[in-house]
């Protein structure tokens, strides 16, 4: 979390980091805030209750009074004002209001009173009865008054009923000044109190809110630096700080989809590019072999018409050599121009494939037939076990053809004991069918390259028999075109060739949907 508060101060250097953190966070912000609320409440509680209690008091008082005399004065005109049936009344008026009260016959006997010194109460009632004199009030009046003999005021209530009886009631003030010390000692005492908990709280309260909202802090940074392995871990109880949380979760995972993406898309355009220069390469290669290959039978041709042009030798035997140089140097451009096209089409995939169940046995025994008079004259003695069928799942007229190129080529560089032997090795869902001969074996830095175009081993042998170097090229496009395996290898005494081919149609139709 430094790390993340350094970064920041970066960001605005003309703090110190710590100062900053203090000065901006939420948990000191929150905190002042709930002790400036606490802090001013009770403030303003002191200040209304020192300036209005004290009205508040008195108007609550003068309702009391004004209360009391309904009741009383209901009392008066239905006649129970003298009753005992009134006595509860009259005293529960009296005590739980807090009241003095006194009613006086117009002959100044007393009729009711809530204290027993009636005579000096009466004599502070006529007093002030007295001093009222002036005022003739309809019904009552209440007044705020100071008794000189106990030094305290009073709010005074009285009054004529409806008998004619006086009424006279009063209630102490000097209380309210007391309750009102005492409510701003207490407000005081509650006051702190309550400031300390609120900032404790509050503190408890931040923590847990900022917590969560440094952790996001931090997963955002972490995700500036590309680490997509940081996760928000949700509460127990989830709130809007855990979902903002998933939702920072969910963008991480399409950031690092989309980075990833971004990565492949940059990777593949790379590859694009190295596949462009590469065919630019394969291009100039490719028209470089074409032209050096169409070379020869070229000149042979142009040089062997000249002399029948010429009339270099007039016989016929000699005529009619020069005109079988001229067709067989022409049959091998043609056969490497259609190879060229078989080529081709395989590379683009504009050769359709067909996909069909045959005897391979029978395929490779009508092949080492096709070829037989190419062994004989070459003494080669070909080893291939046709007592037991094979099938197999491919193309049947492309598979002849690798067969056919195979064996031309074990044909072509047979050696010592000149011995071709074609054998199966089953797997459990496939066979591979192996074409050795003997002979040298083909340079390790050479094995992986005898698939290229026009690549030439032993170019001596190769121009000897008149090869191209295009049927190994045509074999590896015919078994990538149907998804199969080809390979090469040196073994004791010679070379084999070999490809592997699907034996179950099952497997034929799960390599197809892929």
């Amino acid at each position: 979390m430094k790390e993340l508060m350094c970064k920041m101060w970066q960001k605005n250097p003309q703090k110190n980091p710590h100062e900053w953190k203090e000065s901006h966070s939420l948990t000191g912000q929150v905190s002042f805030a709930m002790i400036a609320l606490v802090a001013g409440t009770v403030l303003l509680c002191l200040i209304l209750n020192t300036l209005f209690l004290g009205q508040y008091y008195i108007w609550n008082k003068s309702k009391i009074l004004s209360n009391s005399y309904q009741k009383i004065n209901a009392a008066a005109q239905d006649g129970t004002l003298d009753s005992e049936a009134f006595d509860i009344e009259f005293e529960r008026i009296c005590v739980n209001n807090n009241l003095t009260v006194m009613i006086i016959n117009p002959d100044q006997t007393i009729v009711r009173s809530s204290v027993n010194d009636t005579q000096t109460m009466l004599k502070y009632f006529m007093e002030l009865l007295i001093s009222m004199s002036e005022t003739s009030p309809k019904s009552y009046v209440i007044q705020k008054r100071k008794d000189v003999r106990m030094e305290s005021d009073y709010l005074v209530m009285w009054g004529v009923l409806s008998d004619g009886k006086l009424i006279i009631a009063r209630s102490a003030l000097e209380s309210i000044h007391e309750s009102s010390d005492l409510t701003n000692r207490f407000l005081f005492m509650i006051g702190g109190i309550a400031i300390v908990f609120g900032a404790v709280i509050a503190g408890i309260v931040t923590r847990r809110i900022t917590n969560p909202i440094l952790e996001l802090a931090e997963l955002s940074a972490r995700m500036t630096e590309l680490d997509f392995d940081a996760k928000y871990m949700p509460r127990k109880h989830q709130n809007e700080i855990d979902l903002l949380g998933a939702c920072m979760n969910e963008m991480s995972a399409k950031l690092e989809r989309t980075i990833s993406e971004l990565k492949r898309a940059n990777n593949e355009l790379m590859l694009d590019n190295e596949r462009k220069t590469q065919i630019d390469e394969m291009r100039k290669e490719f028209l470089s072999n074409v032209s050096h290959e169409l070379k020869t039978p070229l000149a042979l041709i142009q040089g062997y018409a000249e002399g029948l042009q010429e009339y270099i030798n007039d016989d016929a035997e000699s005529r009619e050599f020069y005109c079988e140089v001229i067709m067989d140097e022409a049959d091998k451009m043609n056969q490497m121009v259609k190879k060229l096209l078989t080529l081709n089409h395989l590379e683009f995939g504009d050769d359709a494939v067909s996909m069909e169940r045959f005897d391979l046995t029978e395929l490779i025994e009508g092949v080492i037939s096709a070829s037989s008079i190419l062994i004989q004259q070459n003494n080669i003695t070909v080893s291939f076990d046709s007592s037991l069928p094979m099938y197999v799942w491919a193309d049947e007229f492309k598979i002849e053809e690798v067969i056919t190129n195979f064996l031309s080529n074990a044909i072509h560089y047979a050696m010592y004991e000149k011995r071709i032997d074609i054998f199966y090795t089953v797997k459990e869902d496939c066979v591979r069918v192996s074409v050795f001969n003997t002979g040298d074996p083909i340079p390790p830095e050479d094995l992986e390259k005898v698939w290229i175009k026009f690549y030439k081993v032993d170019k001596a042998r190769t121009r000897e028999y008149g090869g191209s170097g295009i049927g190994l090229s045509i074999v590896k496009a015919i078994m990538d075109s149907l998804n199969r395996q080809c390979g090469v290898a040196n073994r004791d005494g010679g070379v084999e060739f070999w490809m592997e081919l699907d034996r179950k149609n099952e497997e034929i139709i799960k390599e197809t949907i892929a």
